[in-house]
Formats: structure tokens, sequence, C-alpha cells
């Protein structure tokens, strides 16, 4: 048996998440497909954690055990032969028999990115949040310095029971380790390292600092909703198009 580390990149406009569903494309099934189409097994990959419908990854990580005689160094290119042009094998290793994509992570990082330009390109309309609107960025810069440090992030949480994920313990306490907001030509870009994240974490987090740069919300404010551990008292859910799971640490 070998347990094998794959590194994935996916654009994930036309899937519906990470995990597998029936009748609907995903990502975990794509690539489940294609594995048992190279070494004849039925597998499940595990990866670090489940992207929503149209989240993207530069570096996904993903586990599974074979006991399949294909060289190692072969599988990047026969998987690549048969997985969708949108889903790329980046990278494949053995890894030891204890790690696991989702139990072995020590941090990720995640990037949202806003487009801010009078009309969005219909060649970037896919990957980015298209906001023309007026923003107080500053304040914004501001609002997600606050949410550094350990936190209960329930507030910033999908509040949905059936949603309940194995690889997320009760607690919604996180550590995060940077958060910051960057300008790059015409957009504004979030990027946030992180313990580990909520459902939706990432997405509620900028959606309530768009509210600080249109000023319904101030900075401060940030404090009082951690506090309050209410997903109400937060912003909306951005949308899925602008996020991206950027790496893993392990």
């Amino acid at each position: 048996m070998r347990n094998l580390k794959v590194t994935l990149a996916y654009d994930g406009t036309d899937f519906s998440g990470w995990q597998v569903q029936p009748e609907v494309p995903t990502i975990q099934g794509t690539l489940a497909s294609a594995i048992g189409r190279v070494t004849g097994e039925k597998v499940l990959p595990q990866a670090s954690g489940r992207t929503d419908a149209g989240v993207h990854a530069l570096a996904q990580v993903v586990t599974f055990v074979t006991e399949s005689s294909v060289p190692t160094e072969n599988f990047q290119k026969a998987l690549n032969d048969l997985l969708p042009a949108s889903v790329r094998v980046l990278l494949v290793e053995e890894a030891a028999a204890d790690f696991h994509a989702r139990h072995s992570a020590k941090a990720k990082t995640y990037r949202y990115r806003i487009d801010r330009a009078a009309i969005c390109s219909p060649f970037l309309a896919r990957y980015v949040w298209h906001y023309p609107y007026p923003l107080v960025e500053e304040a914004m810069a501001r609002a997600a310095e606050l949410v550094v440090g350990e936190h209960d992030f329930t507030s910033f949480a999908a509040v949905d029971p059936e949603r309940a994920r194995e690889d997320e313990p009760v607690s919604n306490v996180r550590r995060i380790f940077s958060s910051s907001w960057e300008r790059s030509d015409d957009e504004f870009v979030y990027t946030v390292r992180g313990s580990g994240f909520l459902h939706h974490m990432v997405r509620n987090l900028v959606g309530t600092f768009v509210l600080v740069g249109k000023g319904t919300l101030t900075p401060q404010d940030m404090a009082r909703i951690l506090e309050g551990k209410n997903r109400s008292r937060a912003g909306p859910t951005a949308p899925a198009t602008g996020l991206y799971l950027v790496n893993v640490e392990y």
C-alpha cells in the first residue's frame, strides 16, 4: 500500500464544490474517476478541506491510498491526460503512511479578489467579484487587521446544520496569523492565513469588510461582531467566484 499526496489546481466555476454528490460534477468525483481509470481501484481521495461550488484552488492537497504498481512519477501525466483542462495535477509524491491531507494540515492561506474596474473583462469575470462601487479601502484594511489572533469565529461561520463537517471540530475558535488587503492595479485583494477556516468563513469576512468599506460598519465594529458570536451580526456572504485556496502548510 502506498499513500500518495497530490497537489491539485482547479477552476471551480463549473463544479458543485469539492465533495462528491450524485448527478452533479464535483472535483472529488472527477479526480476519483481519473484515479480509478489509472489504478483500476475504487478510491475516494481526501482533500485538506472542502471548497464550495465556484471556489478555486491554486494548490489544494489531496491524499489517497493505492495498491497500484504505477510509478509515482507517472501519476501526474496519467491523471492529467484523463482530467478536464480545468483540473490539473501539479505534483504527486509518496507520503508517510500516517500523513493525511486534512488531519495533518497546520495552516492554510486563502485569497479573495475584488475587481474595482468600471467594467469587468469577460475573461476575468469567472475569477473575481466585480464591485465597481465606492469603497473606503483604507477602512477595510484596518478592519482586516482586527481579526488577527485567536478568536471564536461563530459570527462568520455558515449557519447550515446540514453541512456539518467531520473536518471541523465543535469549537469555532480559529487562529488567524495574518489578514490584509492590498491593491494590485484594478484589483483589491484580501489574503488571510490561519490555522483553519469554518464553512464560508473567508467569504463572510469579505462581505463584512465590504460593509466597512461602504461605511455601514466601522473597523472597530469587527471586535463587537466577533464577541457577539452571532452570524446575523456580520455581513453577507461574498460570491464564490473571487475565492482561492492558495496553499496548505504541513
